[in-house]
C-alpha cells in the first residue's frame, strides 16, 4: 500500500503530509475505473498521466540505460481548498478496496487553511476528543426495593415532558372556573430534534426526518416533535396534519415566514411551537448561515431571495433588538397570530446572563419556556474560533437557570430546553438525562440525529464536516438533486424510529433504578455524582471516587 503522489509535486508546495488526511491506494488492485475520483465530494482524487522510469539491464554487456513507461494513475491533490476530508466515500465505491483515507496524526492543515484571507469555516461541531462532561456524569442513587433488569420492561413508565408554561394546580382551576385564559401545554418527547433548517438539511433528510417524526407519534405514541431552523419549511407541510409536529422557528432574517403566514388560514392543526431565535452555541453572535452553495432555487424561493447568494441572517431588526423587546412585541404577537393556542418561546445562546433573559420571561404571562444552546453544539456553517471557543459550557448554565427558578418558587412553571453536545460521544441518553436532572425539562439534538439516522460521516477528529459547502458525500446536507438523491428517506425515518425507541428504553433503564416511574426526574441532582470535585462544587452534585 502506497500514499498517492500529488499532482504538483514541487519542493515548495503542501504534501499529502501535511494534511488532515492521506489518501492510500494500492495499484495492484486498483483497475482505474475512476469511480472513486467520480464521487469524491471535494475533488481531491484526479486521474492523471504520469511518467515512470524503468530501469534497463543488459547482461551481456557493461552498458545500462533506462527506459520510461507513460501510464495513467490516481493521483491526491494537496491544495487546501480541495483537501481529503476523510469521507471515505473513494472507499465505499471501489470494487477491488483499493483505496482508502488514513487519518494523519501529524495533522497541520490549520496552519494552511487561510487562503483568500478567510479564516477556516466548516461544518459540524468543534474537534475535541475525549469523555465531555456530561459523560462523566454518573447516576449513583438507587432505589434498593426494585430489581432494575425488570422493572424497565415490566412497568408503565410515562417519559414525556412539557412545553408551555405550566400553571399551578390552585391557579389552573381559577382561571379554568373563571373562563380566563390558560397558557397552551404541548406534552412532548424530552429529546427533541433540533433545529436544522430546510436548506441546511436536503429534502430527502427532511421528509425521512417528518416522516419518521409522524411513526413515532400516530404509531408507537412517542410524541417526538422537530424544529425546523431558520427558513421555514416545504410548503406541503404547513397544509398537512403533520404539522402538529412541527416546531416552527423565526429568526432575524425572517427567511421563509412570508410562506408561513400566508398558510395560515389554511392550516388544518396548530404547530407544536413557535421558537424565536436569538443566538445558538455554534456561532453566537452571528446568526445562522447558509452559504450559496446550498441556496438552491427552491430555498431562493421559500426564503425570498435570490438564488445562489450567502445568507447570513441579517442585523438585528427592530422587534428583535433585546430580550425586552422580544418580550413586549415577538413573543405576544407571535402568540396573537395563532390565537394564543401555541407555546412561543426563545432560544438564546448559552451565556452568563441566561438568567437575566430567563427572569424576564417569568414576568411574561406569554412566554412559555426557554431554550439554551450551548458551547459544543453546531451542524451548519460556522467558523472554527465559534464553535472551540466562543459560547458557554451547557451543564453550568442549565444549573444556574433552573437553581434561580428554585429561589424564586417557579421551578416548575417556566420549563427549560437544552442543547449542545448532547450525544457527542455516543452517550445520548446519559447526557441528556444528566442535563435533565440538572434541571431541563428536556434536550435539543442536531448532529446525534444526523449520525444515527442518516449515517453522517463527521467525527471530532474533523472527518468529512463539510455541511457547510453543500457537497455532503451521503446527501444529508446538499441541495444539489444528484447528490441528495443517494439517501432514501425511507430509511432515514426507519432509523430514526429505531433511534427513538433505543432513546426509550434506555431512559426507562434508567429511571428504573432510582425508583421513578411516572414522572421524569427534573432537577433530582441528588441522584447525580462525577469524579471531579470542582465540577461537582460548581454543579452542586455528589463527588465520588
Amino acid at each position: 500500500m502506497v500514499s498517492i503522489r500529488s499532482i504538483h509535486s514541487q519542493p515548495g508546495s503542501l504534501s499529502p503530509n501535511d494534511l488532515p488526511w492521506i489518501i492510500k491506494h494500492q495499484p495492484d488492485r486498483c483497475t482505474l475505473c475512476g469511480k472513486c475520483a467520480a464521487v469524491c465530494p471535494v475533488n481531491t482524487l484526479k486521474l492523471a498521466y504520469m511518467r515512470k522510469r524503468m530501469p534497463k539491464v543488459v547482461l551481456s554487456s557493461t552498458e545500462r540505460g533506462s527506459s520510461f513507461k507513460t501510464f495513467v494513475g490516481i493521483r491526491q491533490r494537496t491544495d487546501v481548498g480541495r483537501r481529503c476530508v476523510g469521507c471515505g466515500s473513494c472507499a465505499m465505491v471501489c470494487p477491488n478496496e483499493a483505496i482508502t483515507p488514513v487519518y494523519n496524526a501529524n495533522d497541520r492543515y490549520r496552519y494552511q487553511a487561510t487562503a483568500g484571507g478567510e479564516p477556516v469555516k466548516r461544518g459540524g461541531r468543534r474537534n475535541e476528543p475525549g469523555a465531555s462532561l456530561l459523560d462523566r456524569i454518573i447516576f449513583n442513587r438507587i432505589s434498593m426495593l426494585t430489581d432494575p433488569a425488570l422493572d424497565a420492561g415490566r412497568h408503565e413508565f410515562s417519559c414525556n415532558t412539557l412545553l408551555g408554561r405550566v400553571l399551578s394546580p390552585e391557579e389552573y382551576v381559577r382561571r379554568k372556573m373563571s373562563g380566563e385564559w390558560i397558557p397552551p401545554v404541548r406534552e412532548i418527547f424530552p429529546f427533541v430534534i433540533g433545529s436544522m433548517s430546510f436548506g441546511a438539511l436536503s429534502p430527502n433528510m427532511w421528509l425521512g426526518l417528518l416522516q419518521g417524526v409522524a411513526y413515532c407519534n400516530e404509531v408507537l405514541g412517542i410524541p417526538v416533535v422537530m424544529a425546523t431552523g431558520e427558513g421555514g419549511c416545504p410548503p406541503w407541510v404547513l397544509k398537512s396534519p403533520f404539522l402538529k409536529y412541527v416546531i416552527l422557528q423565526i429568526a432575524s432574517g425572517y427567511f421563509g415566514w412570508d410562506e408561513i403566514i400566508r398558510a395560515i388560514p389554511d392550516m388544518q392543526c396548530d404547530p407544536a411551537a413557535i421558537e424565536i431565535k436569538y443566538g445558538q452555541g455554534a456561532k453566537p453572535g452571528d446568526g445562522g448561515l447558509l452559504q450559496w452553495f446550498k441556496v438552491s432555487k427552491l430555498i431562493a424561493r421559500l426564503r425570498g431571495v435570490p438564488e445562489g447568494v450567502d445568507l447570513p441572517s441579517p442585523p438585528v431588526h427592530q422587534t428583535l433588538y433585546s430580550i425586552e423587546e422580544s418580550v413586549m412585541k415577538m413573543i405576544q404577537s407571535m402568540s396573537m397570530a395563532w390565537n394564543f393556542k401555541v407555546p412561543v418561546y426563545p432560544k438564546i445562546s448559552g451565556s452568563t446572563s441566561a438568567k437575566s433573559v430567563l427572569n424576564n420571561l417569568v414576568r411574561n404571562p406569554y412566554a412559555s419556556a426557554l431554550m439554551i444552546d450551548g458551547i459544543d453544539g453546531g451542524t451548519g456553517a460556522a467558523y472554527d474560533i465559534s464553535l472551540n471557543a466562543t459560547g458557554h459550557p451547557i451543564a453550568s448554565n442549565v444549573r444556574d437557570c433552573y437553581l434561580d427558578l428554585c429561589a424564586q418558587g417557579k421551578q416548575n412553571e417556566i420549563p427549560i430546553f437544552a442543547a449542545g453536545g448532547v450525544g457527542k460521544n455516543g452517550n445520548v441518553v446519559q447526557n441528556g438525562l444528566a442535563l435533565i436532572m440538572l434541571g431541563a425539562s428536556g434536550v435539543h439534538i442536531g448532529k446525534f440525529i444526523m449520525q444515527s439516522a442518516a449515517g453522517c460521516l463527521g467525527s471530532e477528529r474533523n472527518r468529512c464536516n463539510v455541511c457547510n459547502i453543500g457537497v455532503c458525500p451521503k446527501g444529508i446536507t446538499s441541495q444539489n438533486a444528484k447528490i441528495y438523491r443517494r439517501l432514501d428517506p425511507d430509511d432515514v425515518a426507519q432509523r430514526l424510529v429505531e433511534t427513538f425507541q433505543s432513546i426509550q428504553t434506555e431512559i426507562k433503564k434508567t429511571m428504573a433504578p432510582l425508583g421513578r416511574s411516572q414522572s421524569l426526574p427534573i432537577g433530582m441532582s441528588d441522584a447525580l455524582a462525577i469524579a471531579d470535585k470542582a465540577a461537582a462544587d460548581r454543579l452542586k452534585i455528589r463527588y465520588v471516587c
